[in-house]
């Protein structure tokens, strides 16, 4: 029985010779190197290929395609954004919307952290005061993307009901799942949290997951269907910082999906930390709402997320059990 094989062309793409499968356009070609067509520009042949008939140009024998978005100038690095489920950021640093004076402040200190992703707990609706003012006034989701949670909830059927809810009001599918333990610690029930995080995924949900700072779990979680791991650093609302980086480590190393240490930050130099040890990014919220300035913290919470990611991605130098002087000592007068 003969198989049969796909047709292929030949075609330069962004200087380089590619093979491809014959018979697509080149916003299909686009699709296939993961990119958006609404976010790129193309040139075939040396013309300029409208946006909207990308759908409708063939790729052909031959052809000559360059790609091309927009990026930091510069600096290829500066273009050093994250990606979970399929959703770009360029901030790093996600903030929760709880414990703030009120809603202005909160908005004022989102604005200063240069964050693009706040949590928001699901509650029910005041049917005594609908005059009440509501954080989609102030944050606006437009703009922000709104990350649902799960905060308070301590089993799997709760946690699952609330996030069917929240996409019932806001039609959200990137979610924060967190279920606790007791109330004492605010440790997360893996065992409640894997059975959500299972049934969640099935239901075509897209959950970050909060969880103990375990690498064996956080690999049970994204084998699951988390989208993102979210280790705890300490104790939610603790501020003291992260306890164990090993753990951490190994989890950022181990896994194939975004890691942000969610919780036990309690100053800039937590949130380094965590970014050093190469976690996508860092989630906080009693660490700005509970300072005495929060927006000027919250500036400082962004500076030291940068900071953090940019000793990551240099390098740190190694560590030594000896002194090594930095000017040699030969030649000493």
């Amino acid at each position: 029985m003969e198989v049969l094989q796909m047709a292929e062309i030949q075609i330069r793409l962004n200087g380089d010779d590619h093979k491809i499968a014959a018979g697509l356009s080149i916003a299909e070609l686009v699709h296939t190197l993961d990119l958006d067509p609404a976010k790129v520009a193309v040139e075939r042949n040396r013309e300029i290929v409208p946006r909207s008939t990308l759908a409708d140009v063939m790729v052909e024998q031959g052809d000559e395609l360059e790609i091309v978005h927009f990026v930091g100038g510069g600096d290829h690095a500066a273009d050093d954004s994250w990606t979970v489920a399929g959703k770009t950021f360029k901030s790093r640093l996600i903030v929760g919307t709880g414990k703030y004076q009120d809603f202005e402040e909160n908005a004022a200190a989102v604005e200063a952290a240069g964050a693009e992703i706040v949590t928001v707990a699901v509650r029910r609706v005041n049917v005594m005061d609908r005059n009440q003012p509501v954080l989609m006034d102030y944050i606006d989701p437009k703009k922000i993307t709104y990350l649902p949670n799960t905060a308070g909830c301590f089993n799997a059927d709760d946690a699952i009901r609330t996030l069917r809810l929240a996409r019932e009001a806001g039609g959200w599918e990137l979610v924060k799942l967190e279920v606790l333990g007791e109330a004492k610690t605010l440790y997360p029930n893996m065992r409640e949290t894997l059975e959500a995080t299972e049934v969640l995924a099935k239901e075509g949900f897209k959950p970050m997951v909060y969880c103990v700072d375990d690498p064996i779990a956080a690999k049970q979680l994204e084998d699951a269907g988390a989208v993102a791991i979210m280790p705890l650093g300490a104790p939610i609302g603790s501020g003291l910082g992260i306890q164990n980086r090993v753990t951490i480590r190994l989890i950022v190393e181990g896994a194939n999906v975004p890691v942000l240490v969610d919780a036990g930050v309690g100053t800039a130099s937590d949130a380094a930390v965590a970014m050093e040890l190469g976690c996508d990014g860092v989630l906080m919220n009693t660490a700005i709402a509970e300072a005495k300035q929060p927006i000027r913290m919250a500036r400082a919470m962004r500076l030291a997320v940068e900071a953090g990611r940019e000793a990551y991605l240099s390098g740190r130098m190694g560590r030594r059990m000896y002194a090594d002087p930095s000017s040699p000592l030969a030649g000493l007068i």
